[in-house]
């Protein structure tokens, strides 16, 4: 039966190649022994190397991996062997971090094309969906796993979710192999474990079929999860206003549900981890906060905020009130520019002299005074409110009031460069140079070009 299933299957993809997930457990065994098997038959005519993830988390890791090469050399198939750190998270299981971790490192070693194969059966897709249930998690976890999916480029794919773990063992039994046992598949403290042994076995004992219609339902949440997709695709046509902002009006156009399903869709389309229902309730307050505020919602892994009719999608940005560097400008070389790396991920200033040659890849550039010889340059992301006039101005107002005029949203204030003589404002990088500071002529003159990431 294992041996059809994989013909048929894999029939479906001709050509491929196909990169196994081995871990030496017995359900990996059997796909590595019997898609082995298929290929010296010349059953399936697909290339197939195999990847064995060593997460370090086990004292028997090494002699694993020594099993691994035995494997994969009794049917010469090539072996990449992948270790990697799995460092512990706060309110993150350590299975969720080693799976993580075993994907990404499948990922890096993955070819373009490549089917990534993994030996999942139909008990753990049962675990899977009681976990999900357990979360209480909506359609989309509730659909468990599927078959096929996208794993960055590669798809990864799932041959044996029709087959039992009963069917797994039998395999094993009649080809007399041998297989890893790894002791932590006994430690009822994590979660699948104790479904494992507890729980699925007496539903099995009440049910015996329990375990397809577990998988028929979450076939059932997986075919509805589309079509919620279908109309969040719709939605997000009508209320995206660019590839991180979504418009206010618009989405007060939508019901409470069709707004929450939307806003679950936007933040996937990003990769990022889904929001809490609490937390879906707070973006949708926003939506209604008065017009001169700007709220913010904190996520696992960005931020929702709100600004001059808009929902913005950013990062989540370190405060950089206390961030301040001072420069030694007079140093500056006539064929080397002096870089200044920024902080959290904002890329690096590069100040010129005109008679060097200046790259042309920056974000920003301008050509500015040079400061006199004892004057003290500084860089920083606060100020004190200074007025000033802007190159393009003909009076001079409050940086807090130019900056407002720029409509640029508030967190982005916050992480704009300000450049300093003296304790006196020169220019907002990204922005303007304020007049007194533009340049005269090429000798009194430098080019100032901002490299990297712009904020958002």
């Amino acid at each position: 039966m294992i041996k059809q299933t994989l013909i048929d299957f894999f029939s479906n993809h001709p050509q491929k190649s196909l990169l196994i997930a081995y871990s030496g457990g017995i359900d990996s065994q059997v796909l590595l022994h019997c898609l082995g098997s298929l290929k010296t038959q010349h059953a399936i005519n697909s290339d197939i190397r195999v990847c064995h993830v060593n997460h370090g988390l086990s004292v028997n890791a090494v002699k694993w991996q020594a099993f691994a090469k035995a494997q994969c050399q009794l049917f010469g198939l090539p072996l990449d062997i992948i270790e990697v750190n799995v460092q512990a998270v706060a309110q993150k299981s350590l299975e969720a971090l080693a799976r993580d971790a075993r994907y990404q490192a499948l990922k890096s070693v993955a070819k373009a094309g490549d089917l990534i194969v993994t030996g999942h059966h139909s008990d753990d897709q049962a675990e899977t969906f009681l976990l999900a249930l357990k979360r209480g998690a909506g359609l989309k976890g509730l659909s468990a796993m599927q078959s096929e999916m996208m794993l960055g480029q590669q798809l990864l794919v799932r041959p044996l979710l029709t087959i039992s773990r009963a069917d797994i063992e039998a395999y094993a039994k009649e080809y007399g192999l041998v297989w890893i046992e790894d002791e932590s598949n006994t430690d009822e403290r994590f979660d699948r474990n104790f479904l494992r042994h507890q729980i699925l076995p007496k539903l099995n004992q009440r049910w015996p079929s329990i375990n397809k219609t577990i998988a028929r339902s979450a076939e059932h949440c997986f075919e509805a999860q589309q079509l919620l997709d279908e109309l969040a695709q719709q939605d997000l046509i009508a209320c995206q206003s660019s590839a991180n902002k979504l418009s206010v009006v618009d989405l007060n156009k939508l019901s409470e549900a069709r707004l929450k399903n939307l806003l679950r869709y936007f933040l996937s389309c990003h990769g990022f981890l889904m929001p809490s229902q609490k937390q879906l309730m707070q973006i949708c307050q926003q939506l209604n906060a008065q017009a001169d505020k700007s709220p913010v919602v904190q996520l696992a892994e960005c931020c929702i905020r709100r600004y001059q009719g808009e929902l913005h999608l950013t990062g989540i940005y370190q405060d950089l009130s206390l961030w301040q560097q001072n420069l030694a400008l007079a140093l500056l070389a006539d064929d080397k520019p002096l870089d200044v790396c920024l902080p959290d991920q904002l890329g690096w200033l590069s100040f010129s002299n005109l008679s060097a040659q200046v790259q042309e890849n920056s974000d920003w550039q301008s050509v500015i005074k040079k400061p006199a010889e004892q004057q003290k340059v500084t860089i920083s992301f606060s100020h004190e409110n200074p007025r000033c006039l802007p190159q393009y101005r003909q009076h001079s107002r409050p940086l807090k009031k130019v900056l407002q005029e720029l409509a640029i949203p508030t967190w982005q204030r916050k992480r704009l460069p300000f450049i300093f003589y003296d304790n006196e404002l020169v220019a907002v990088v990204g922005q303007f140079v304020c007049q007194r500071y533009l340049a005269e002529n090429s000798d009194s003159a430098f080019t100032l070009s901002w490299h990297g990431q712009l904020p958002l």
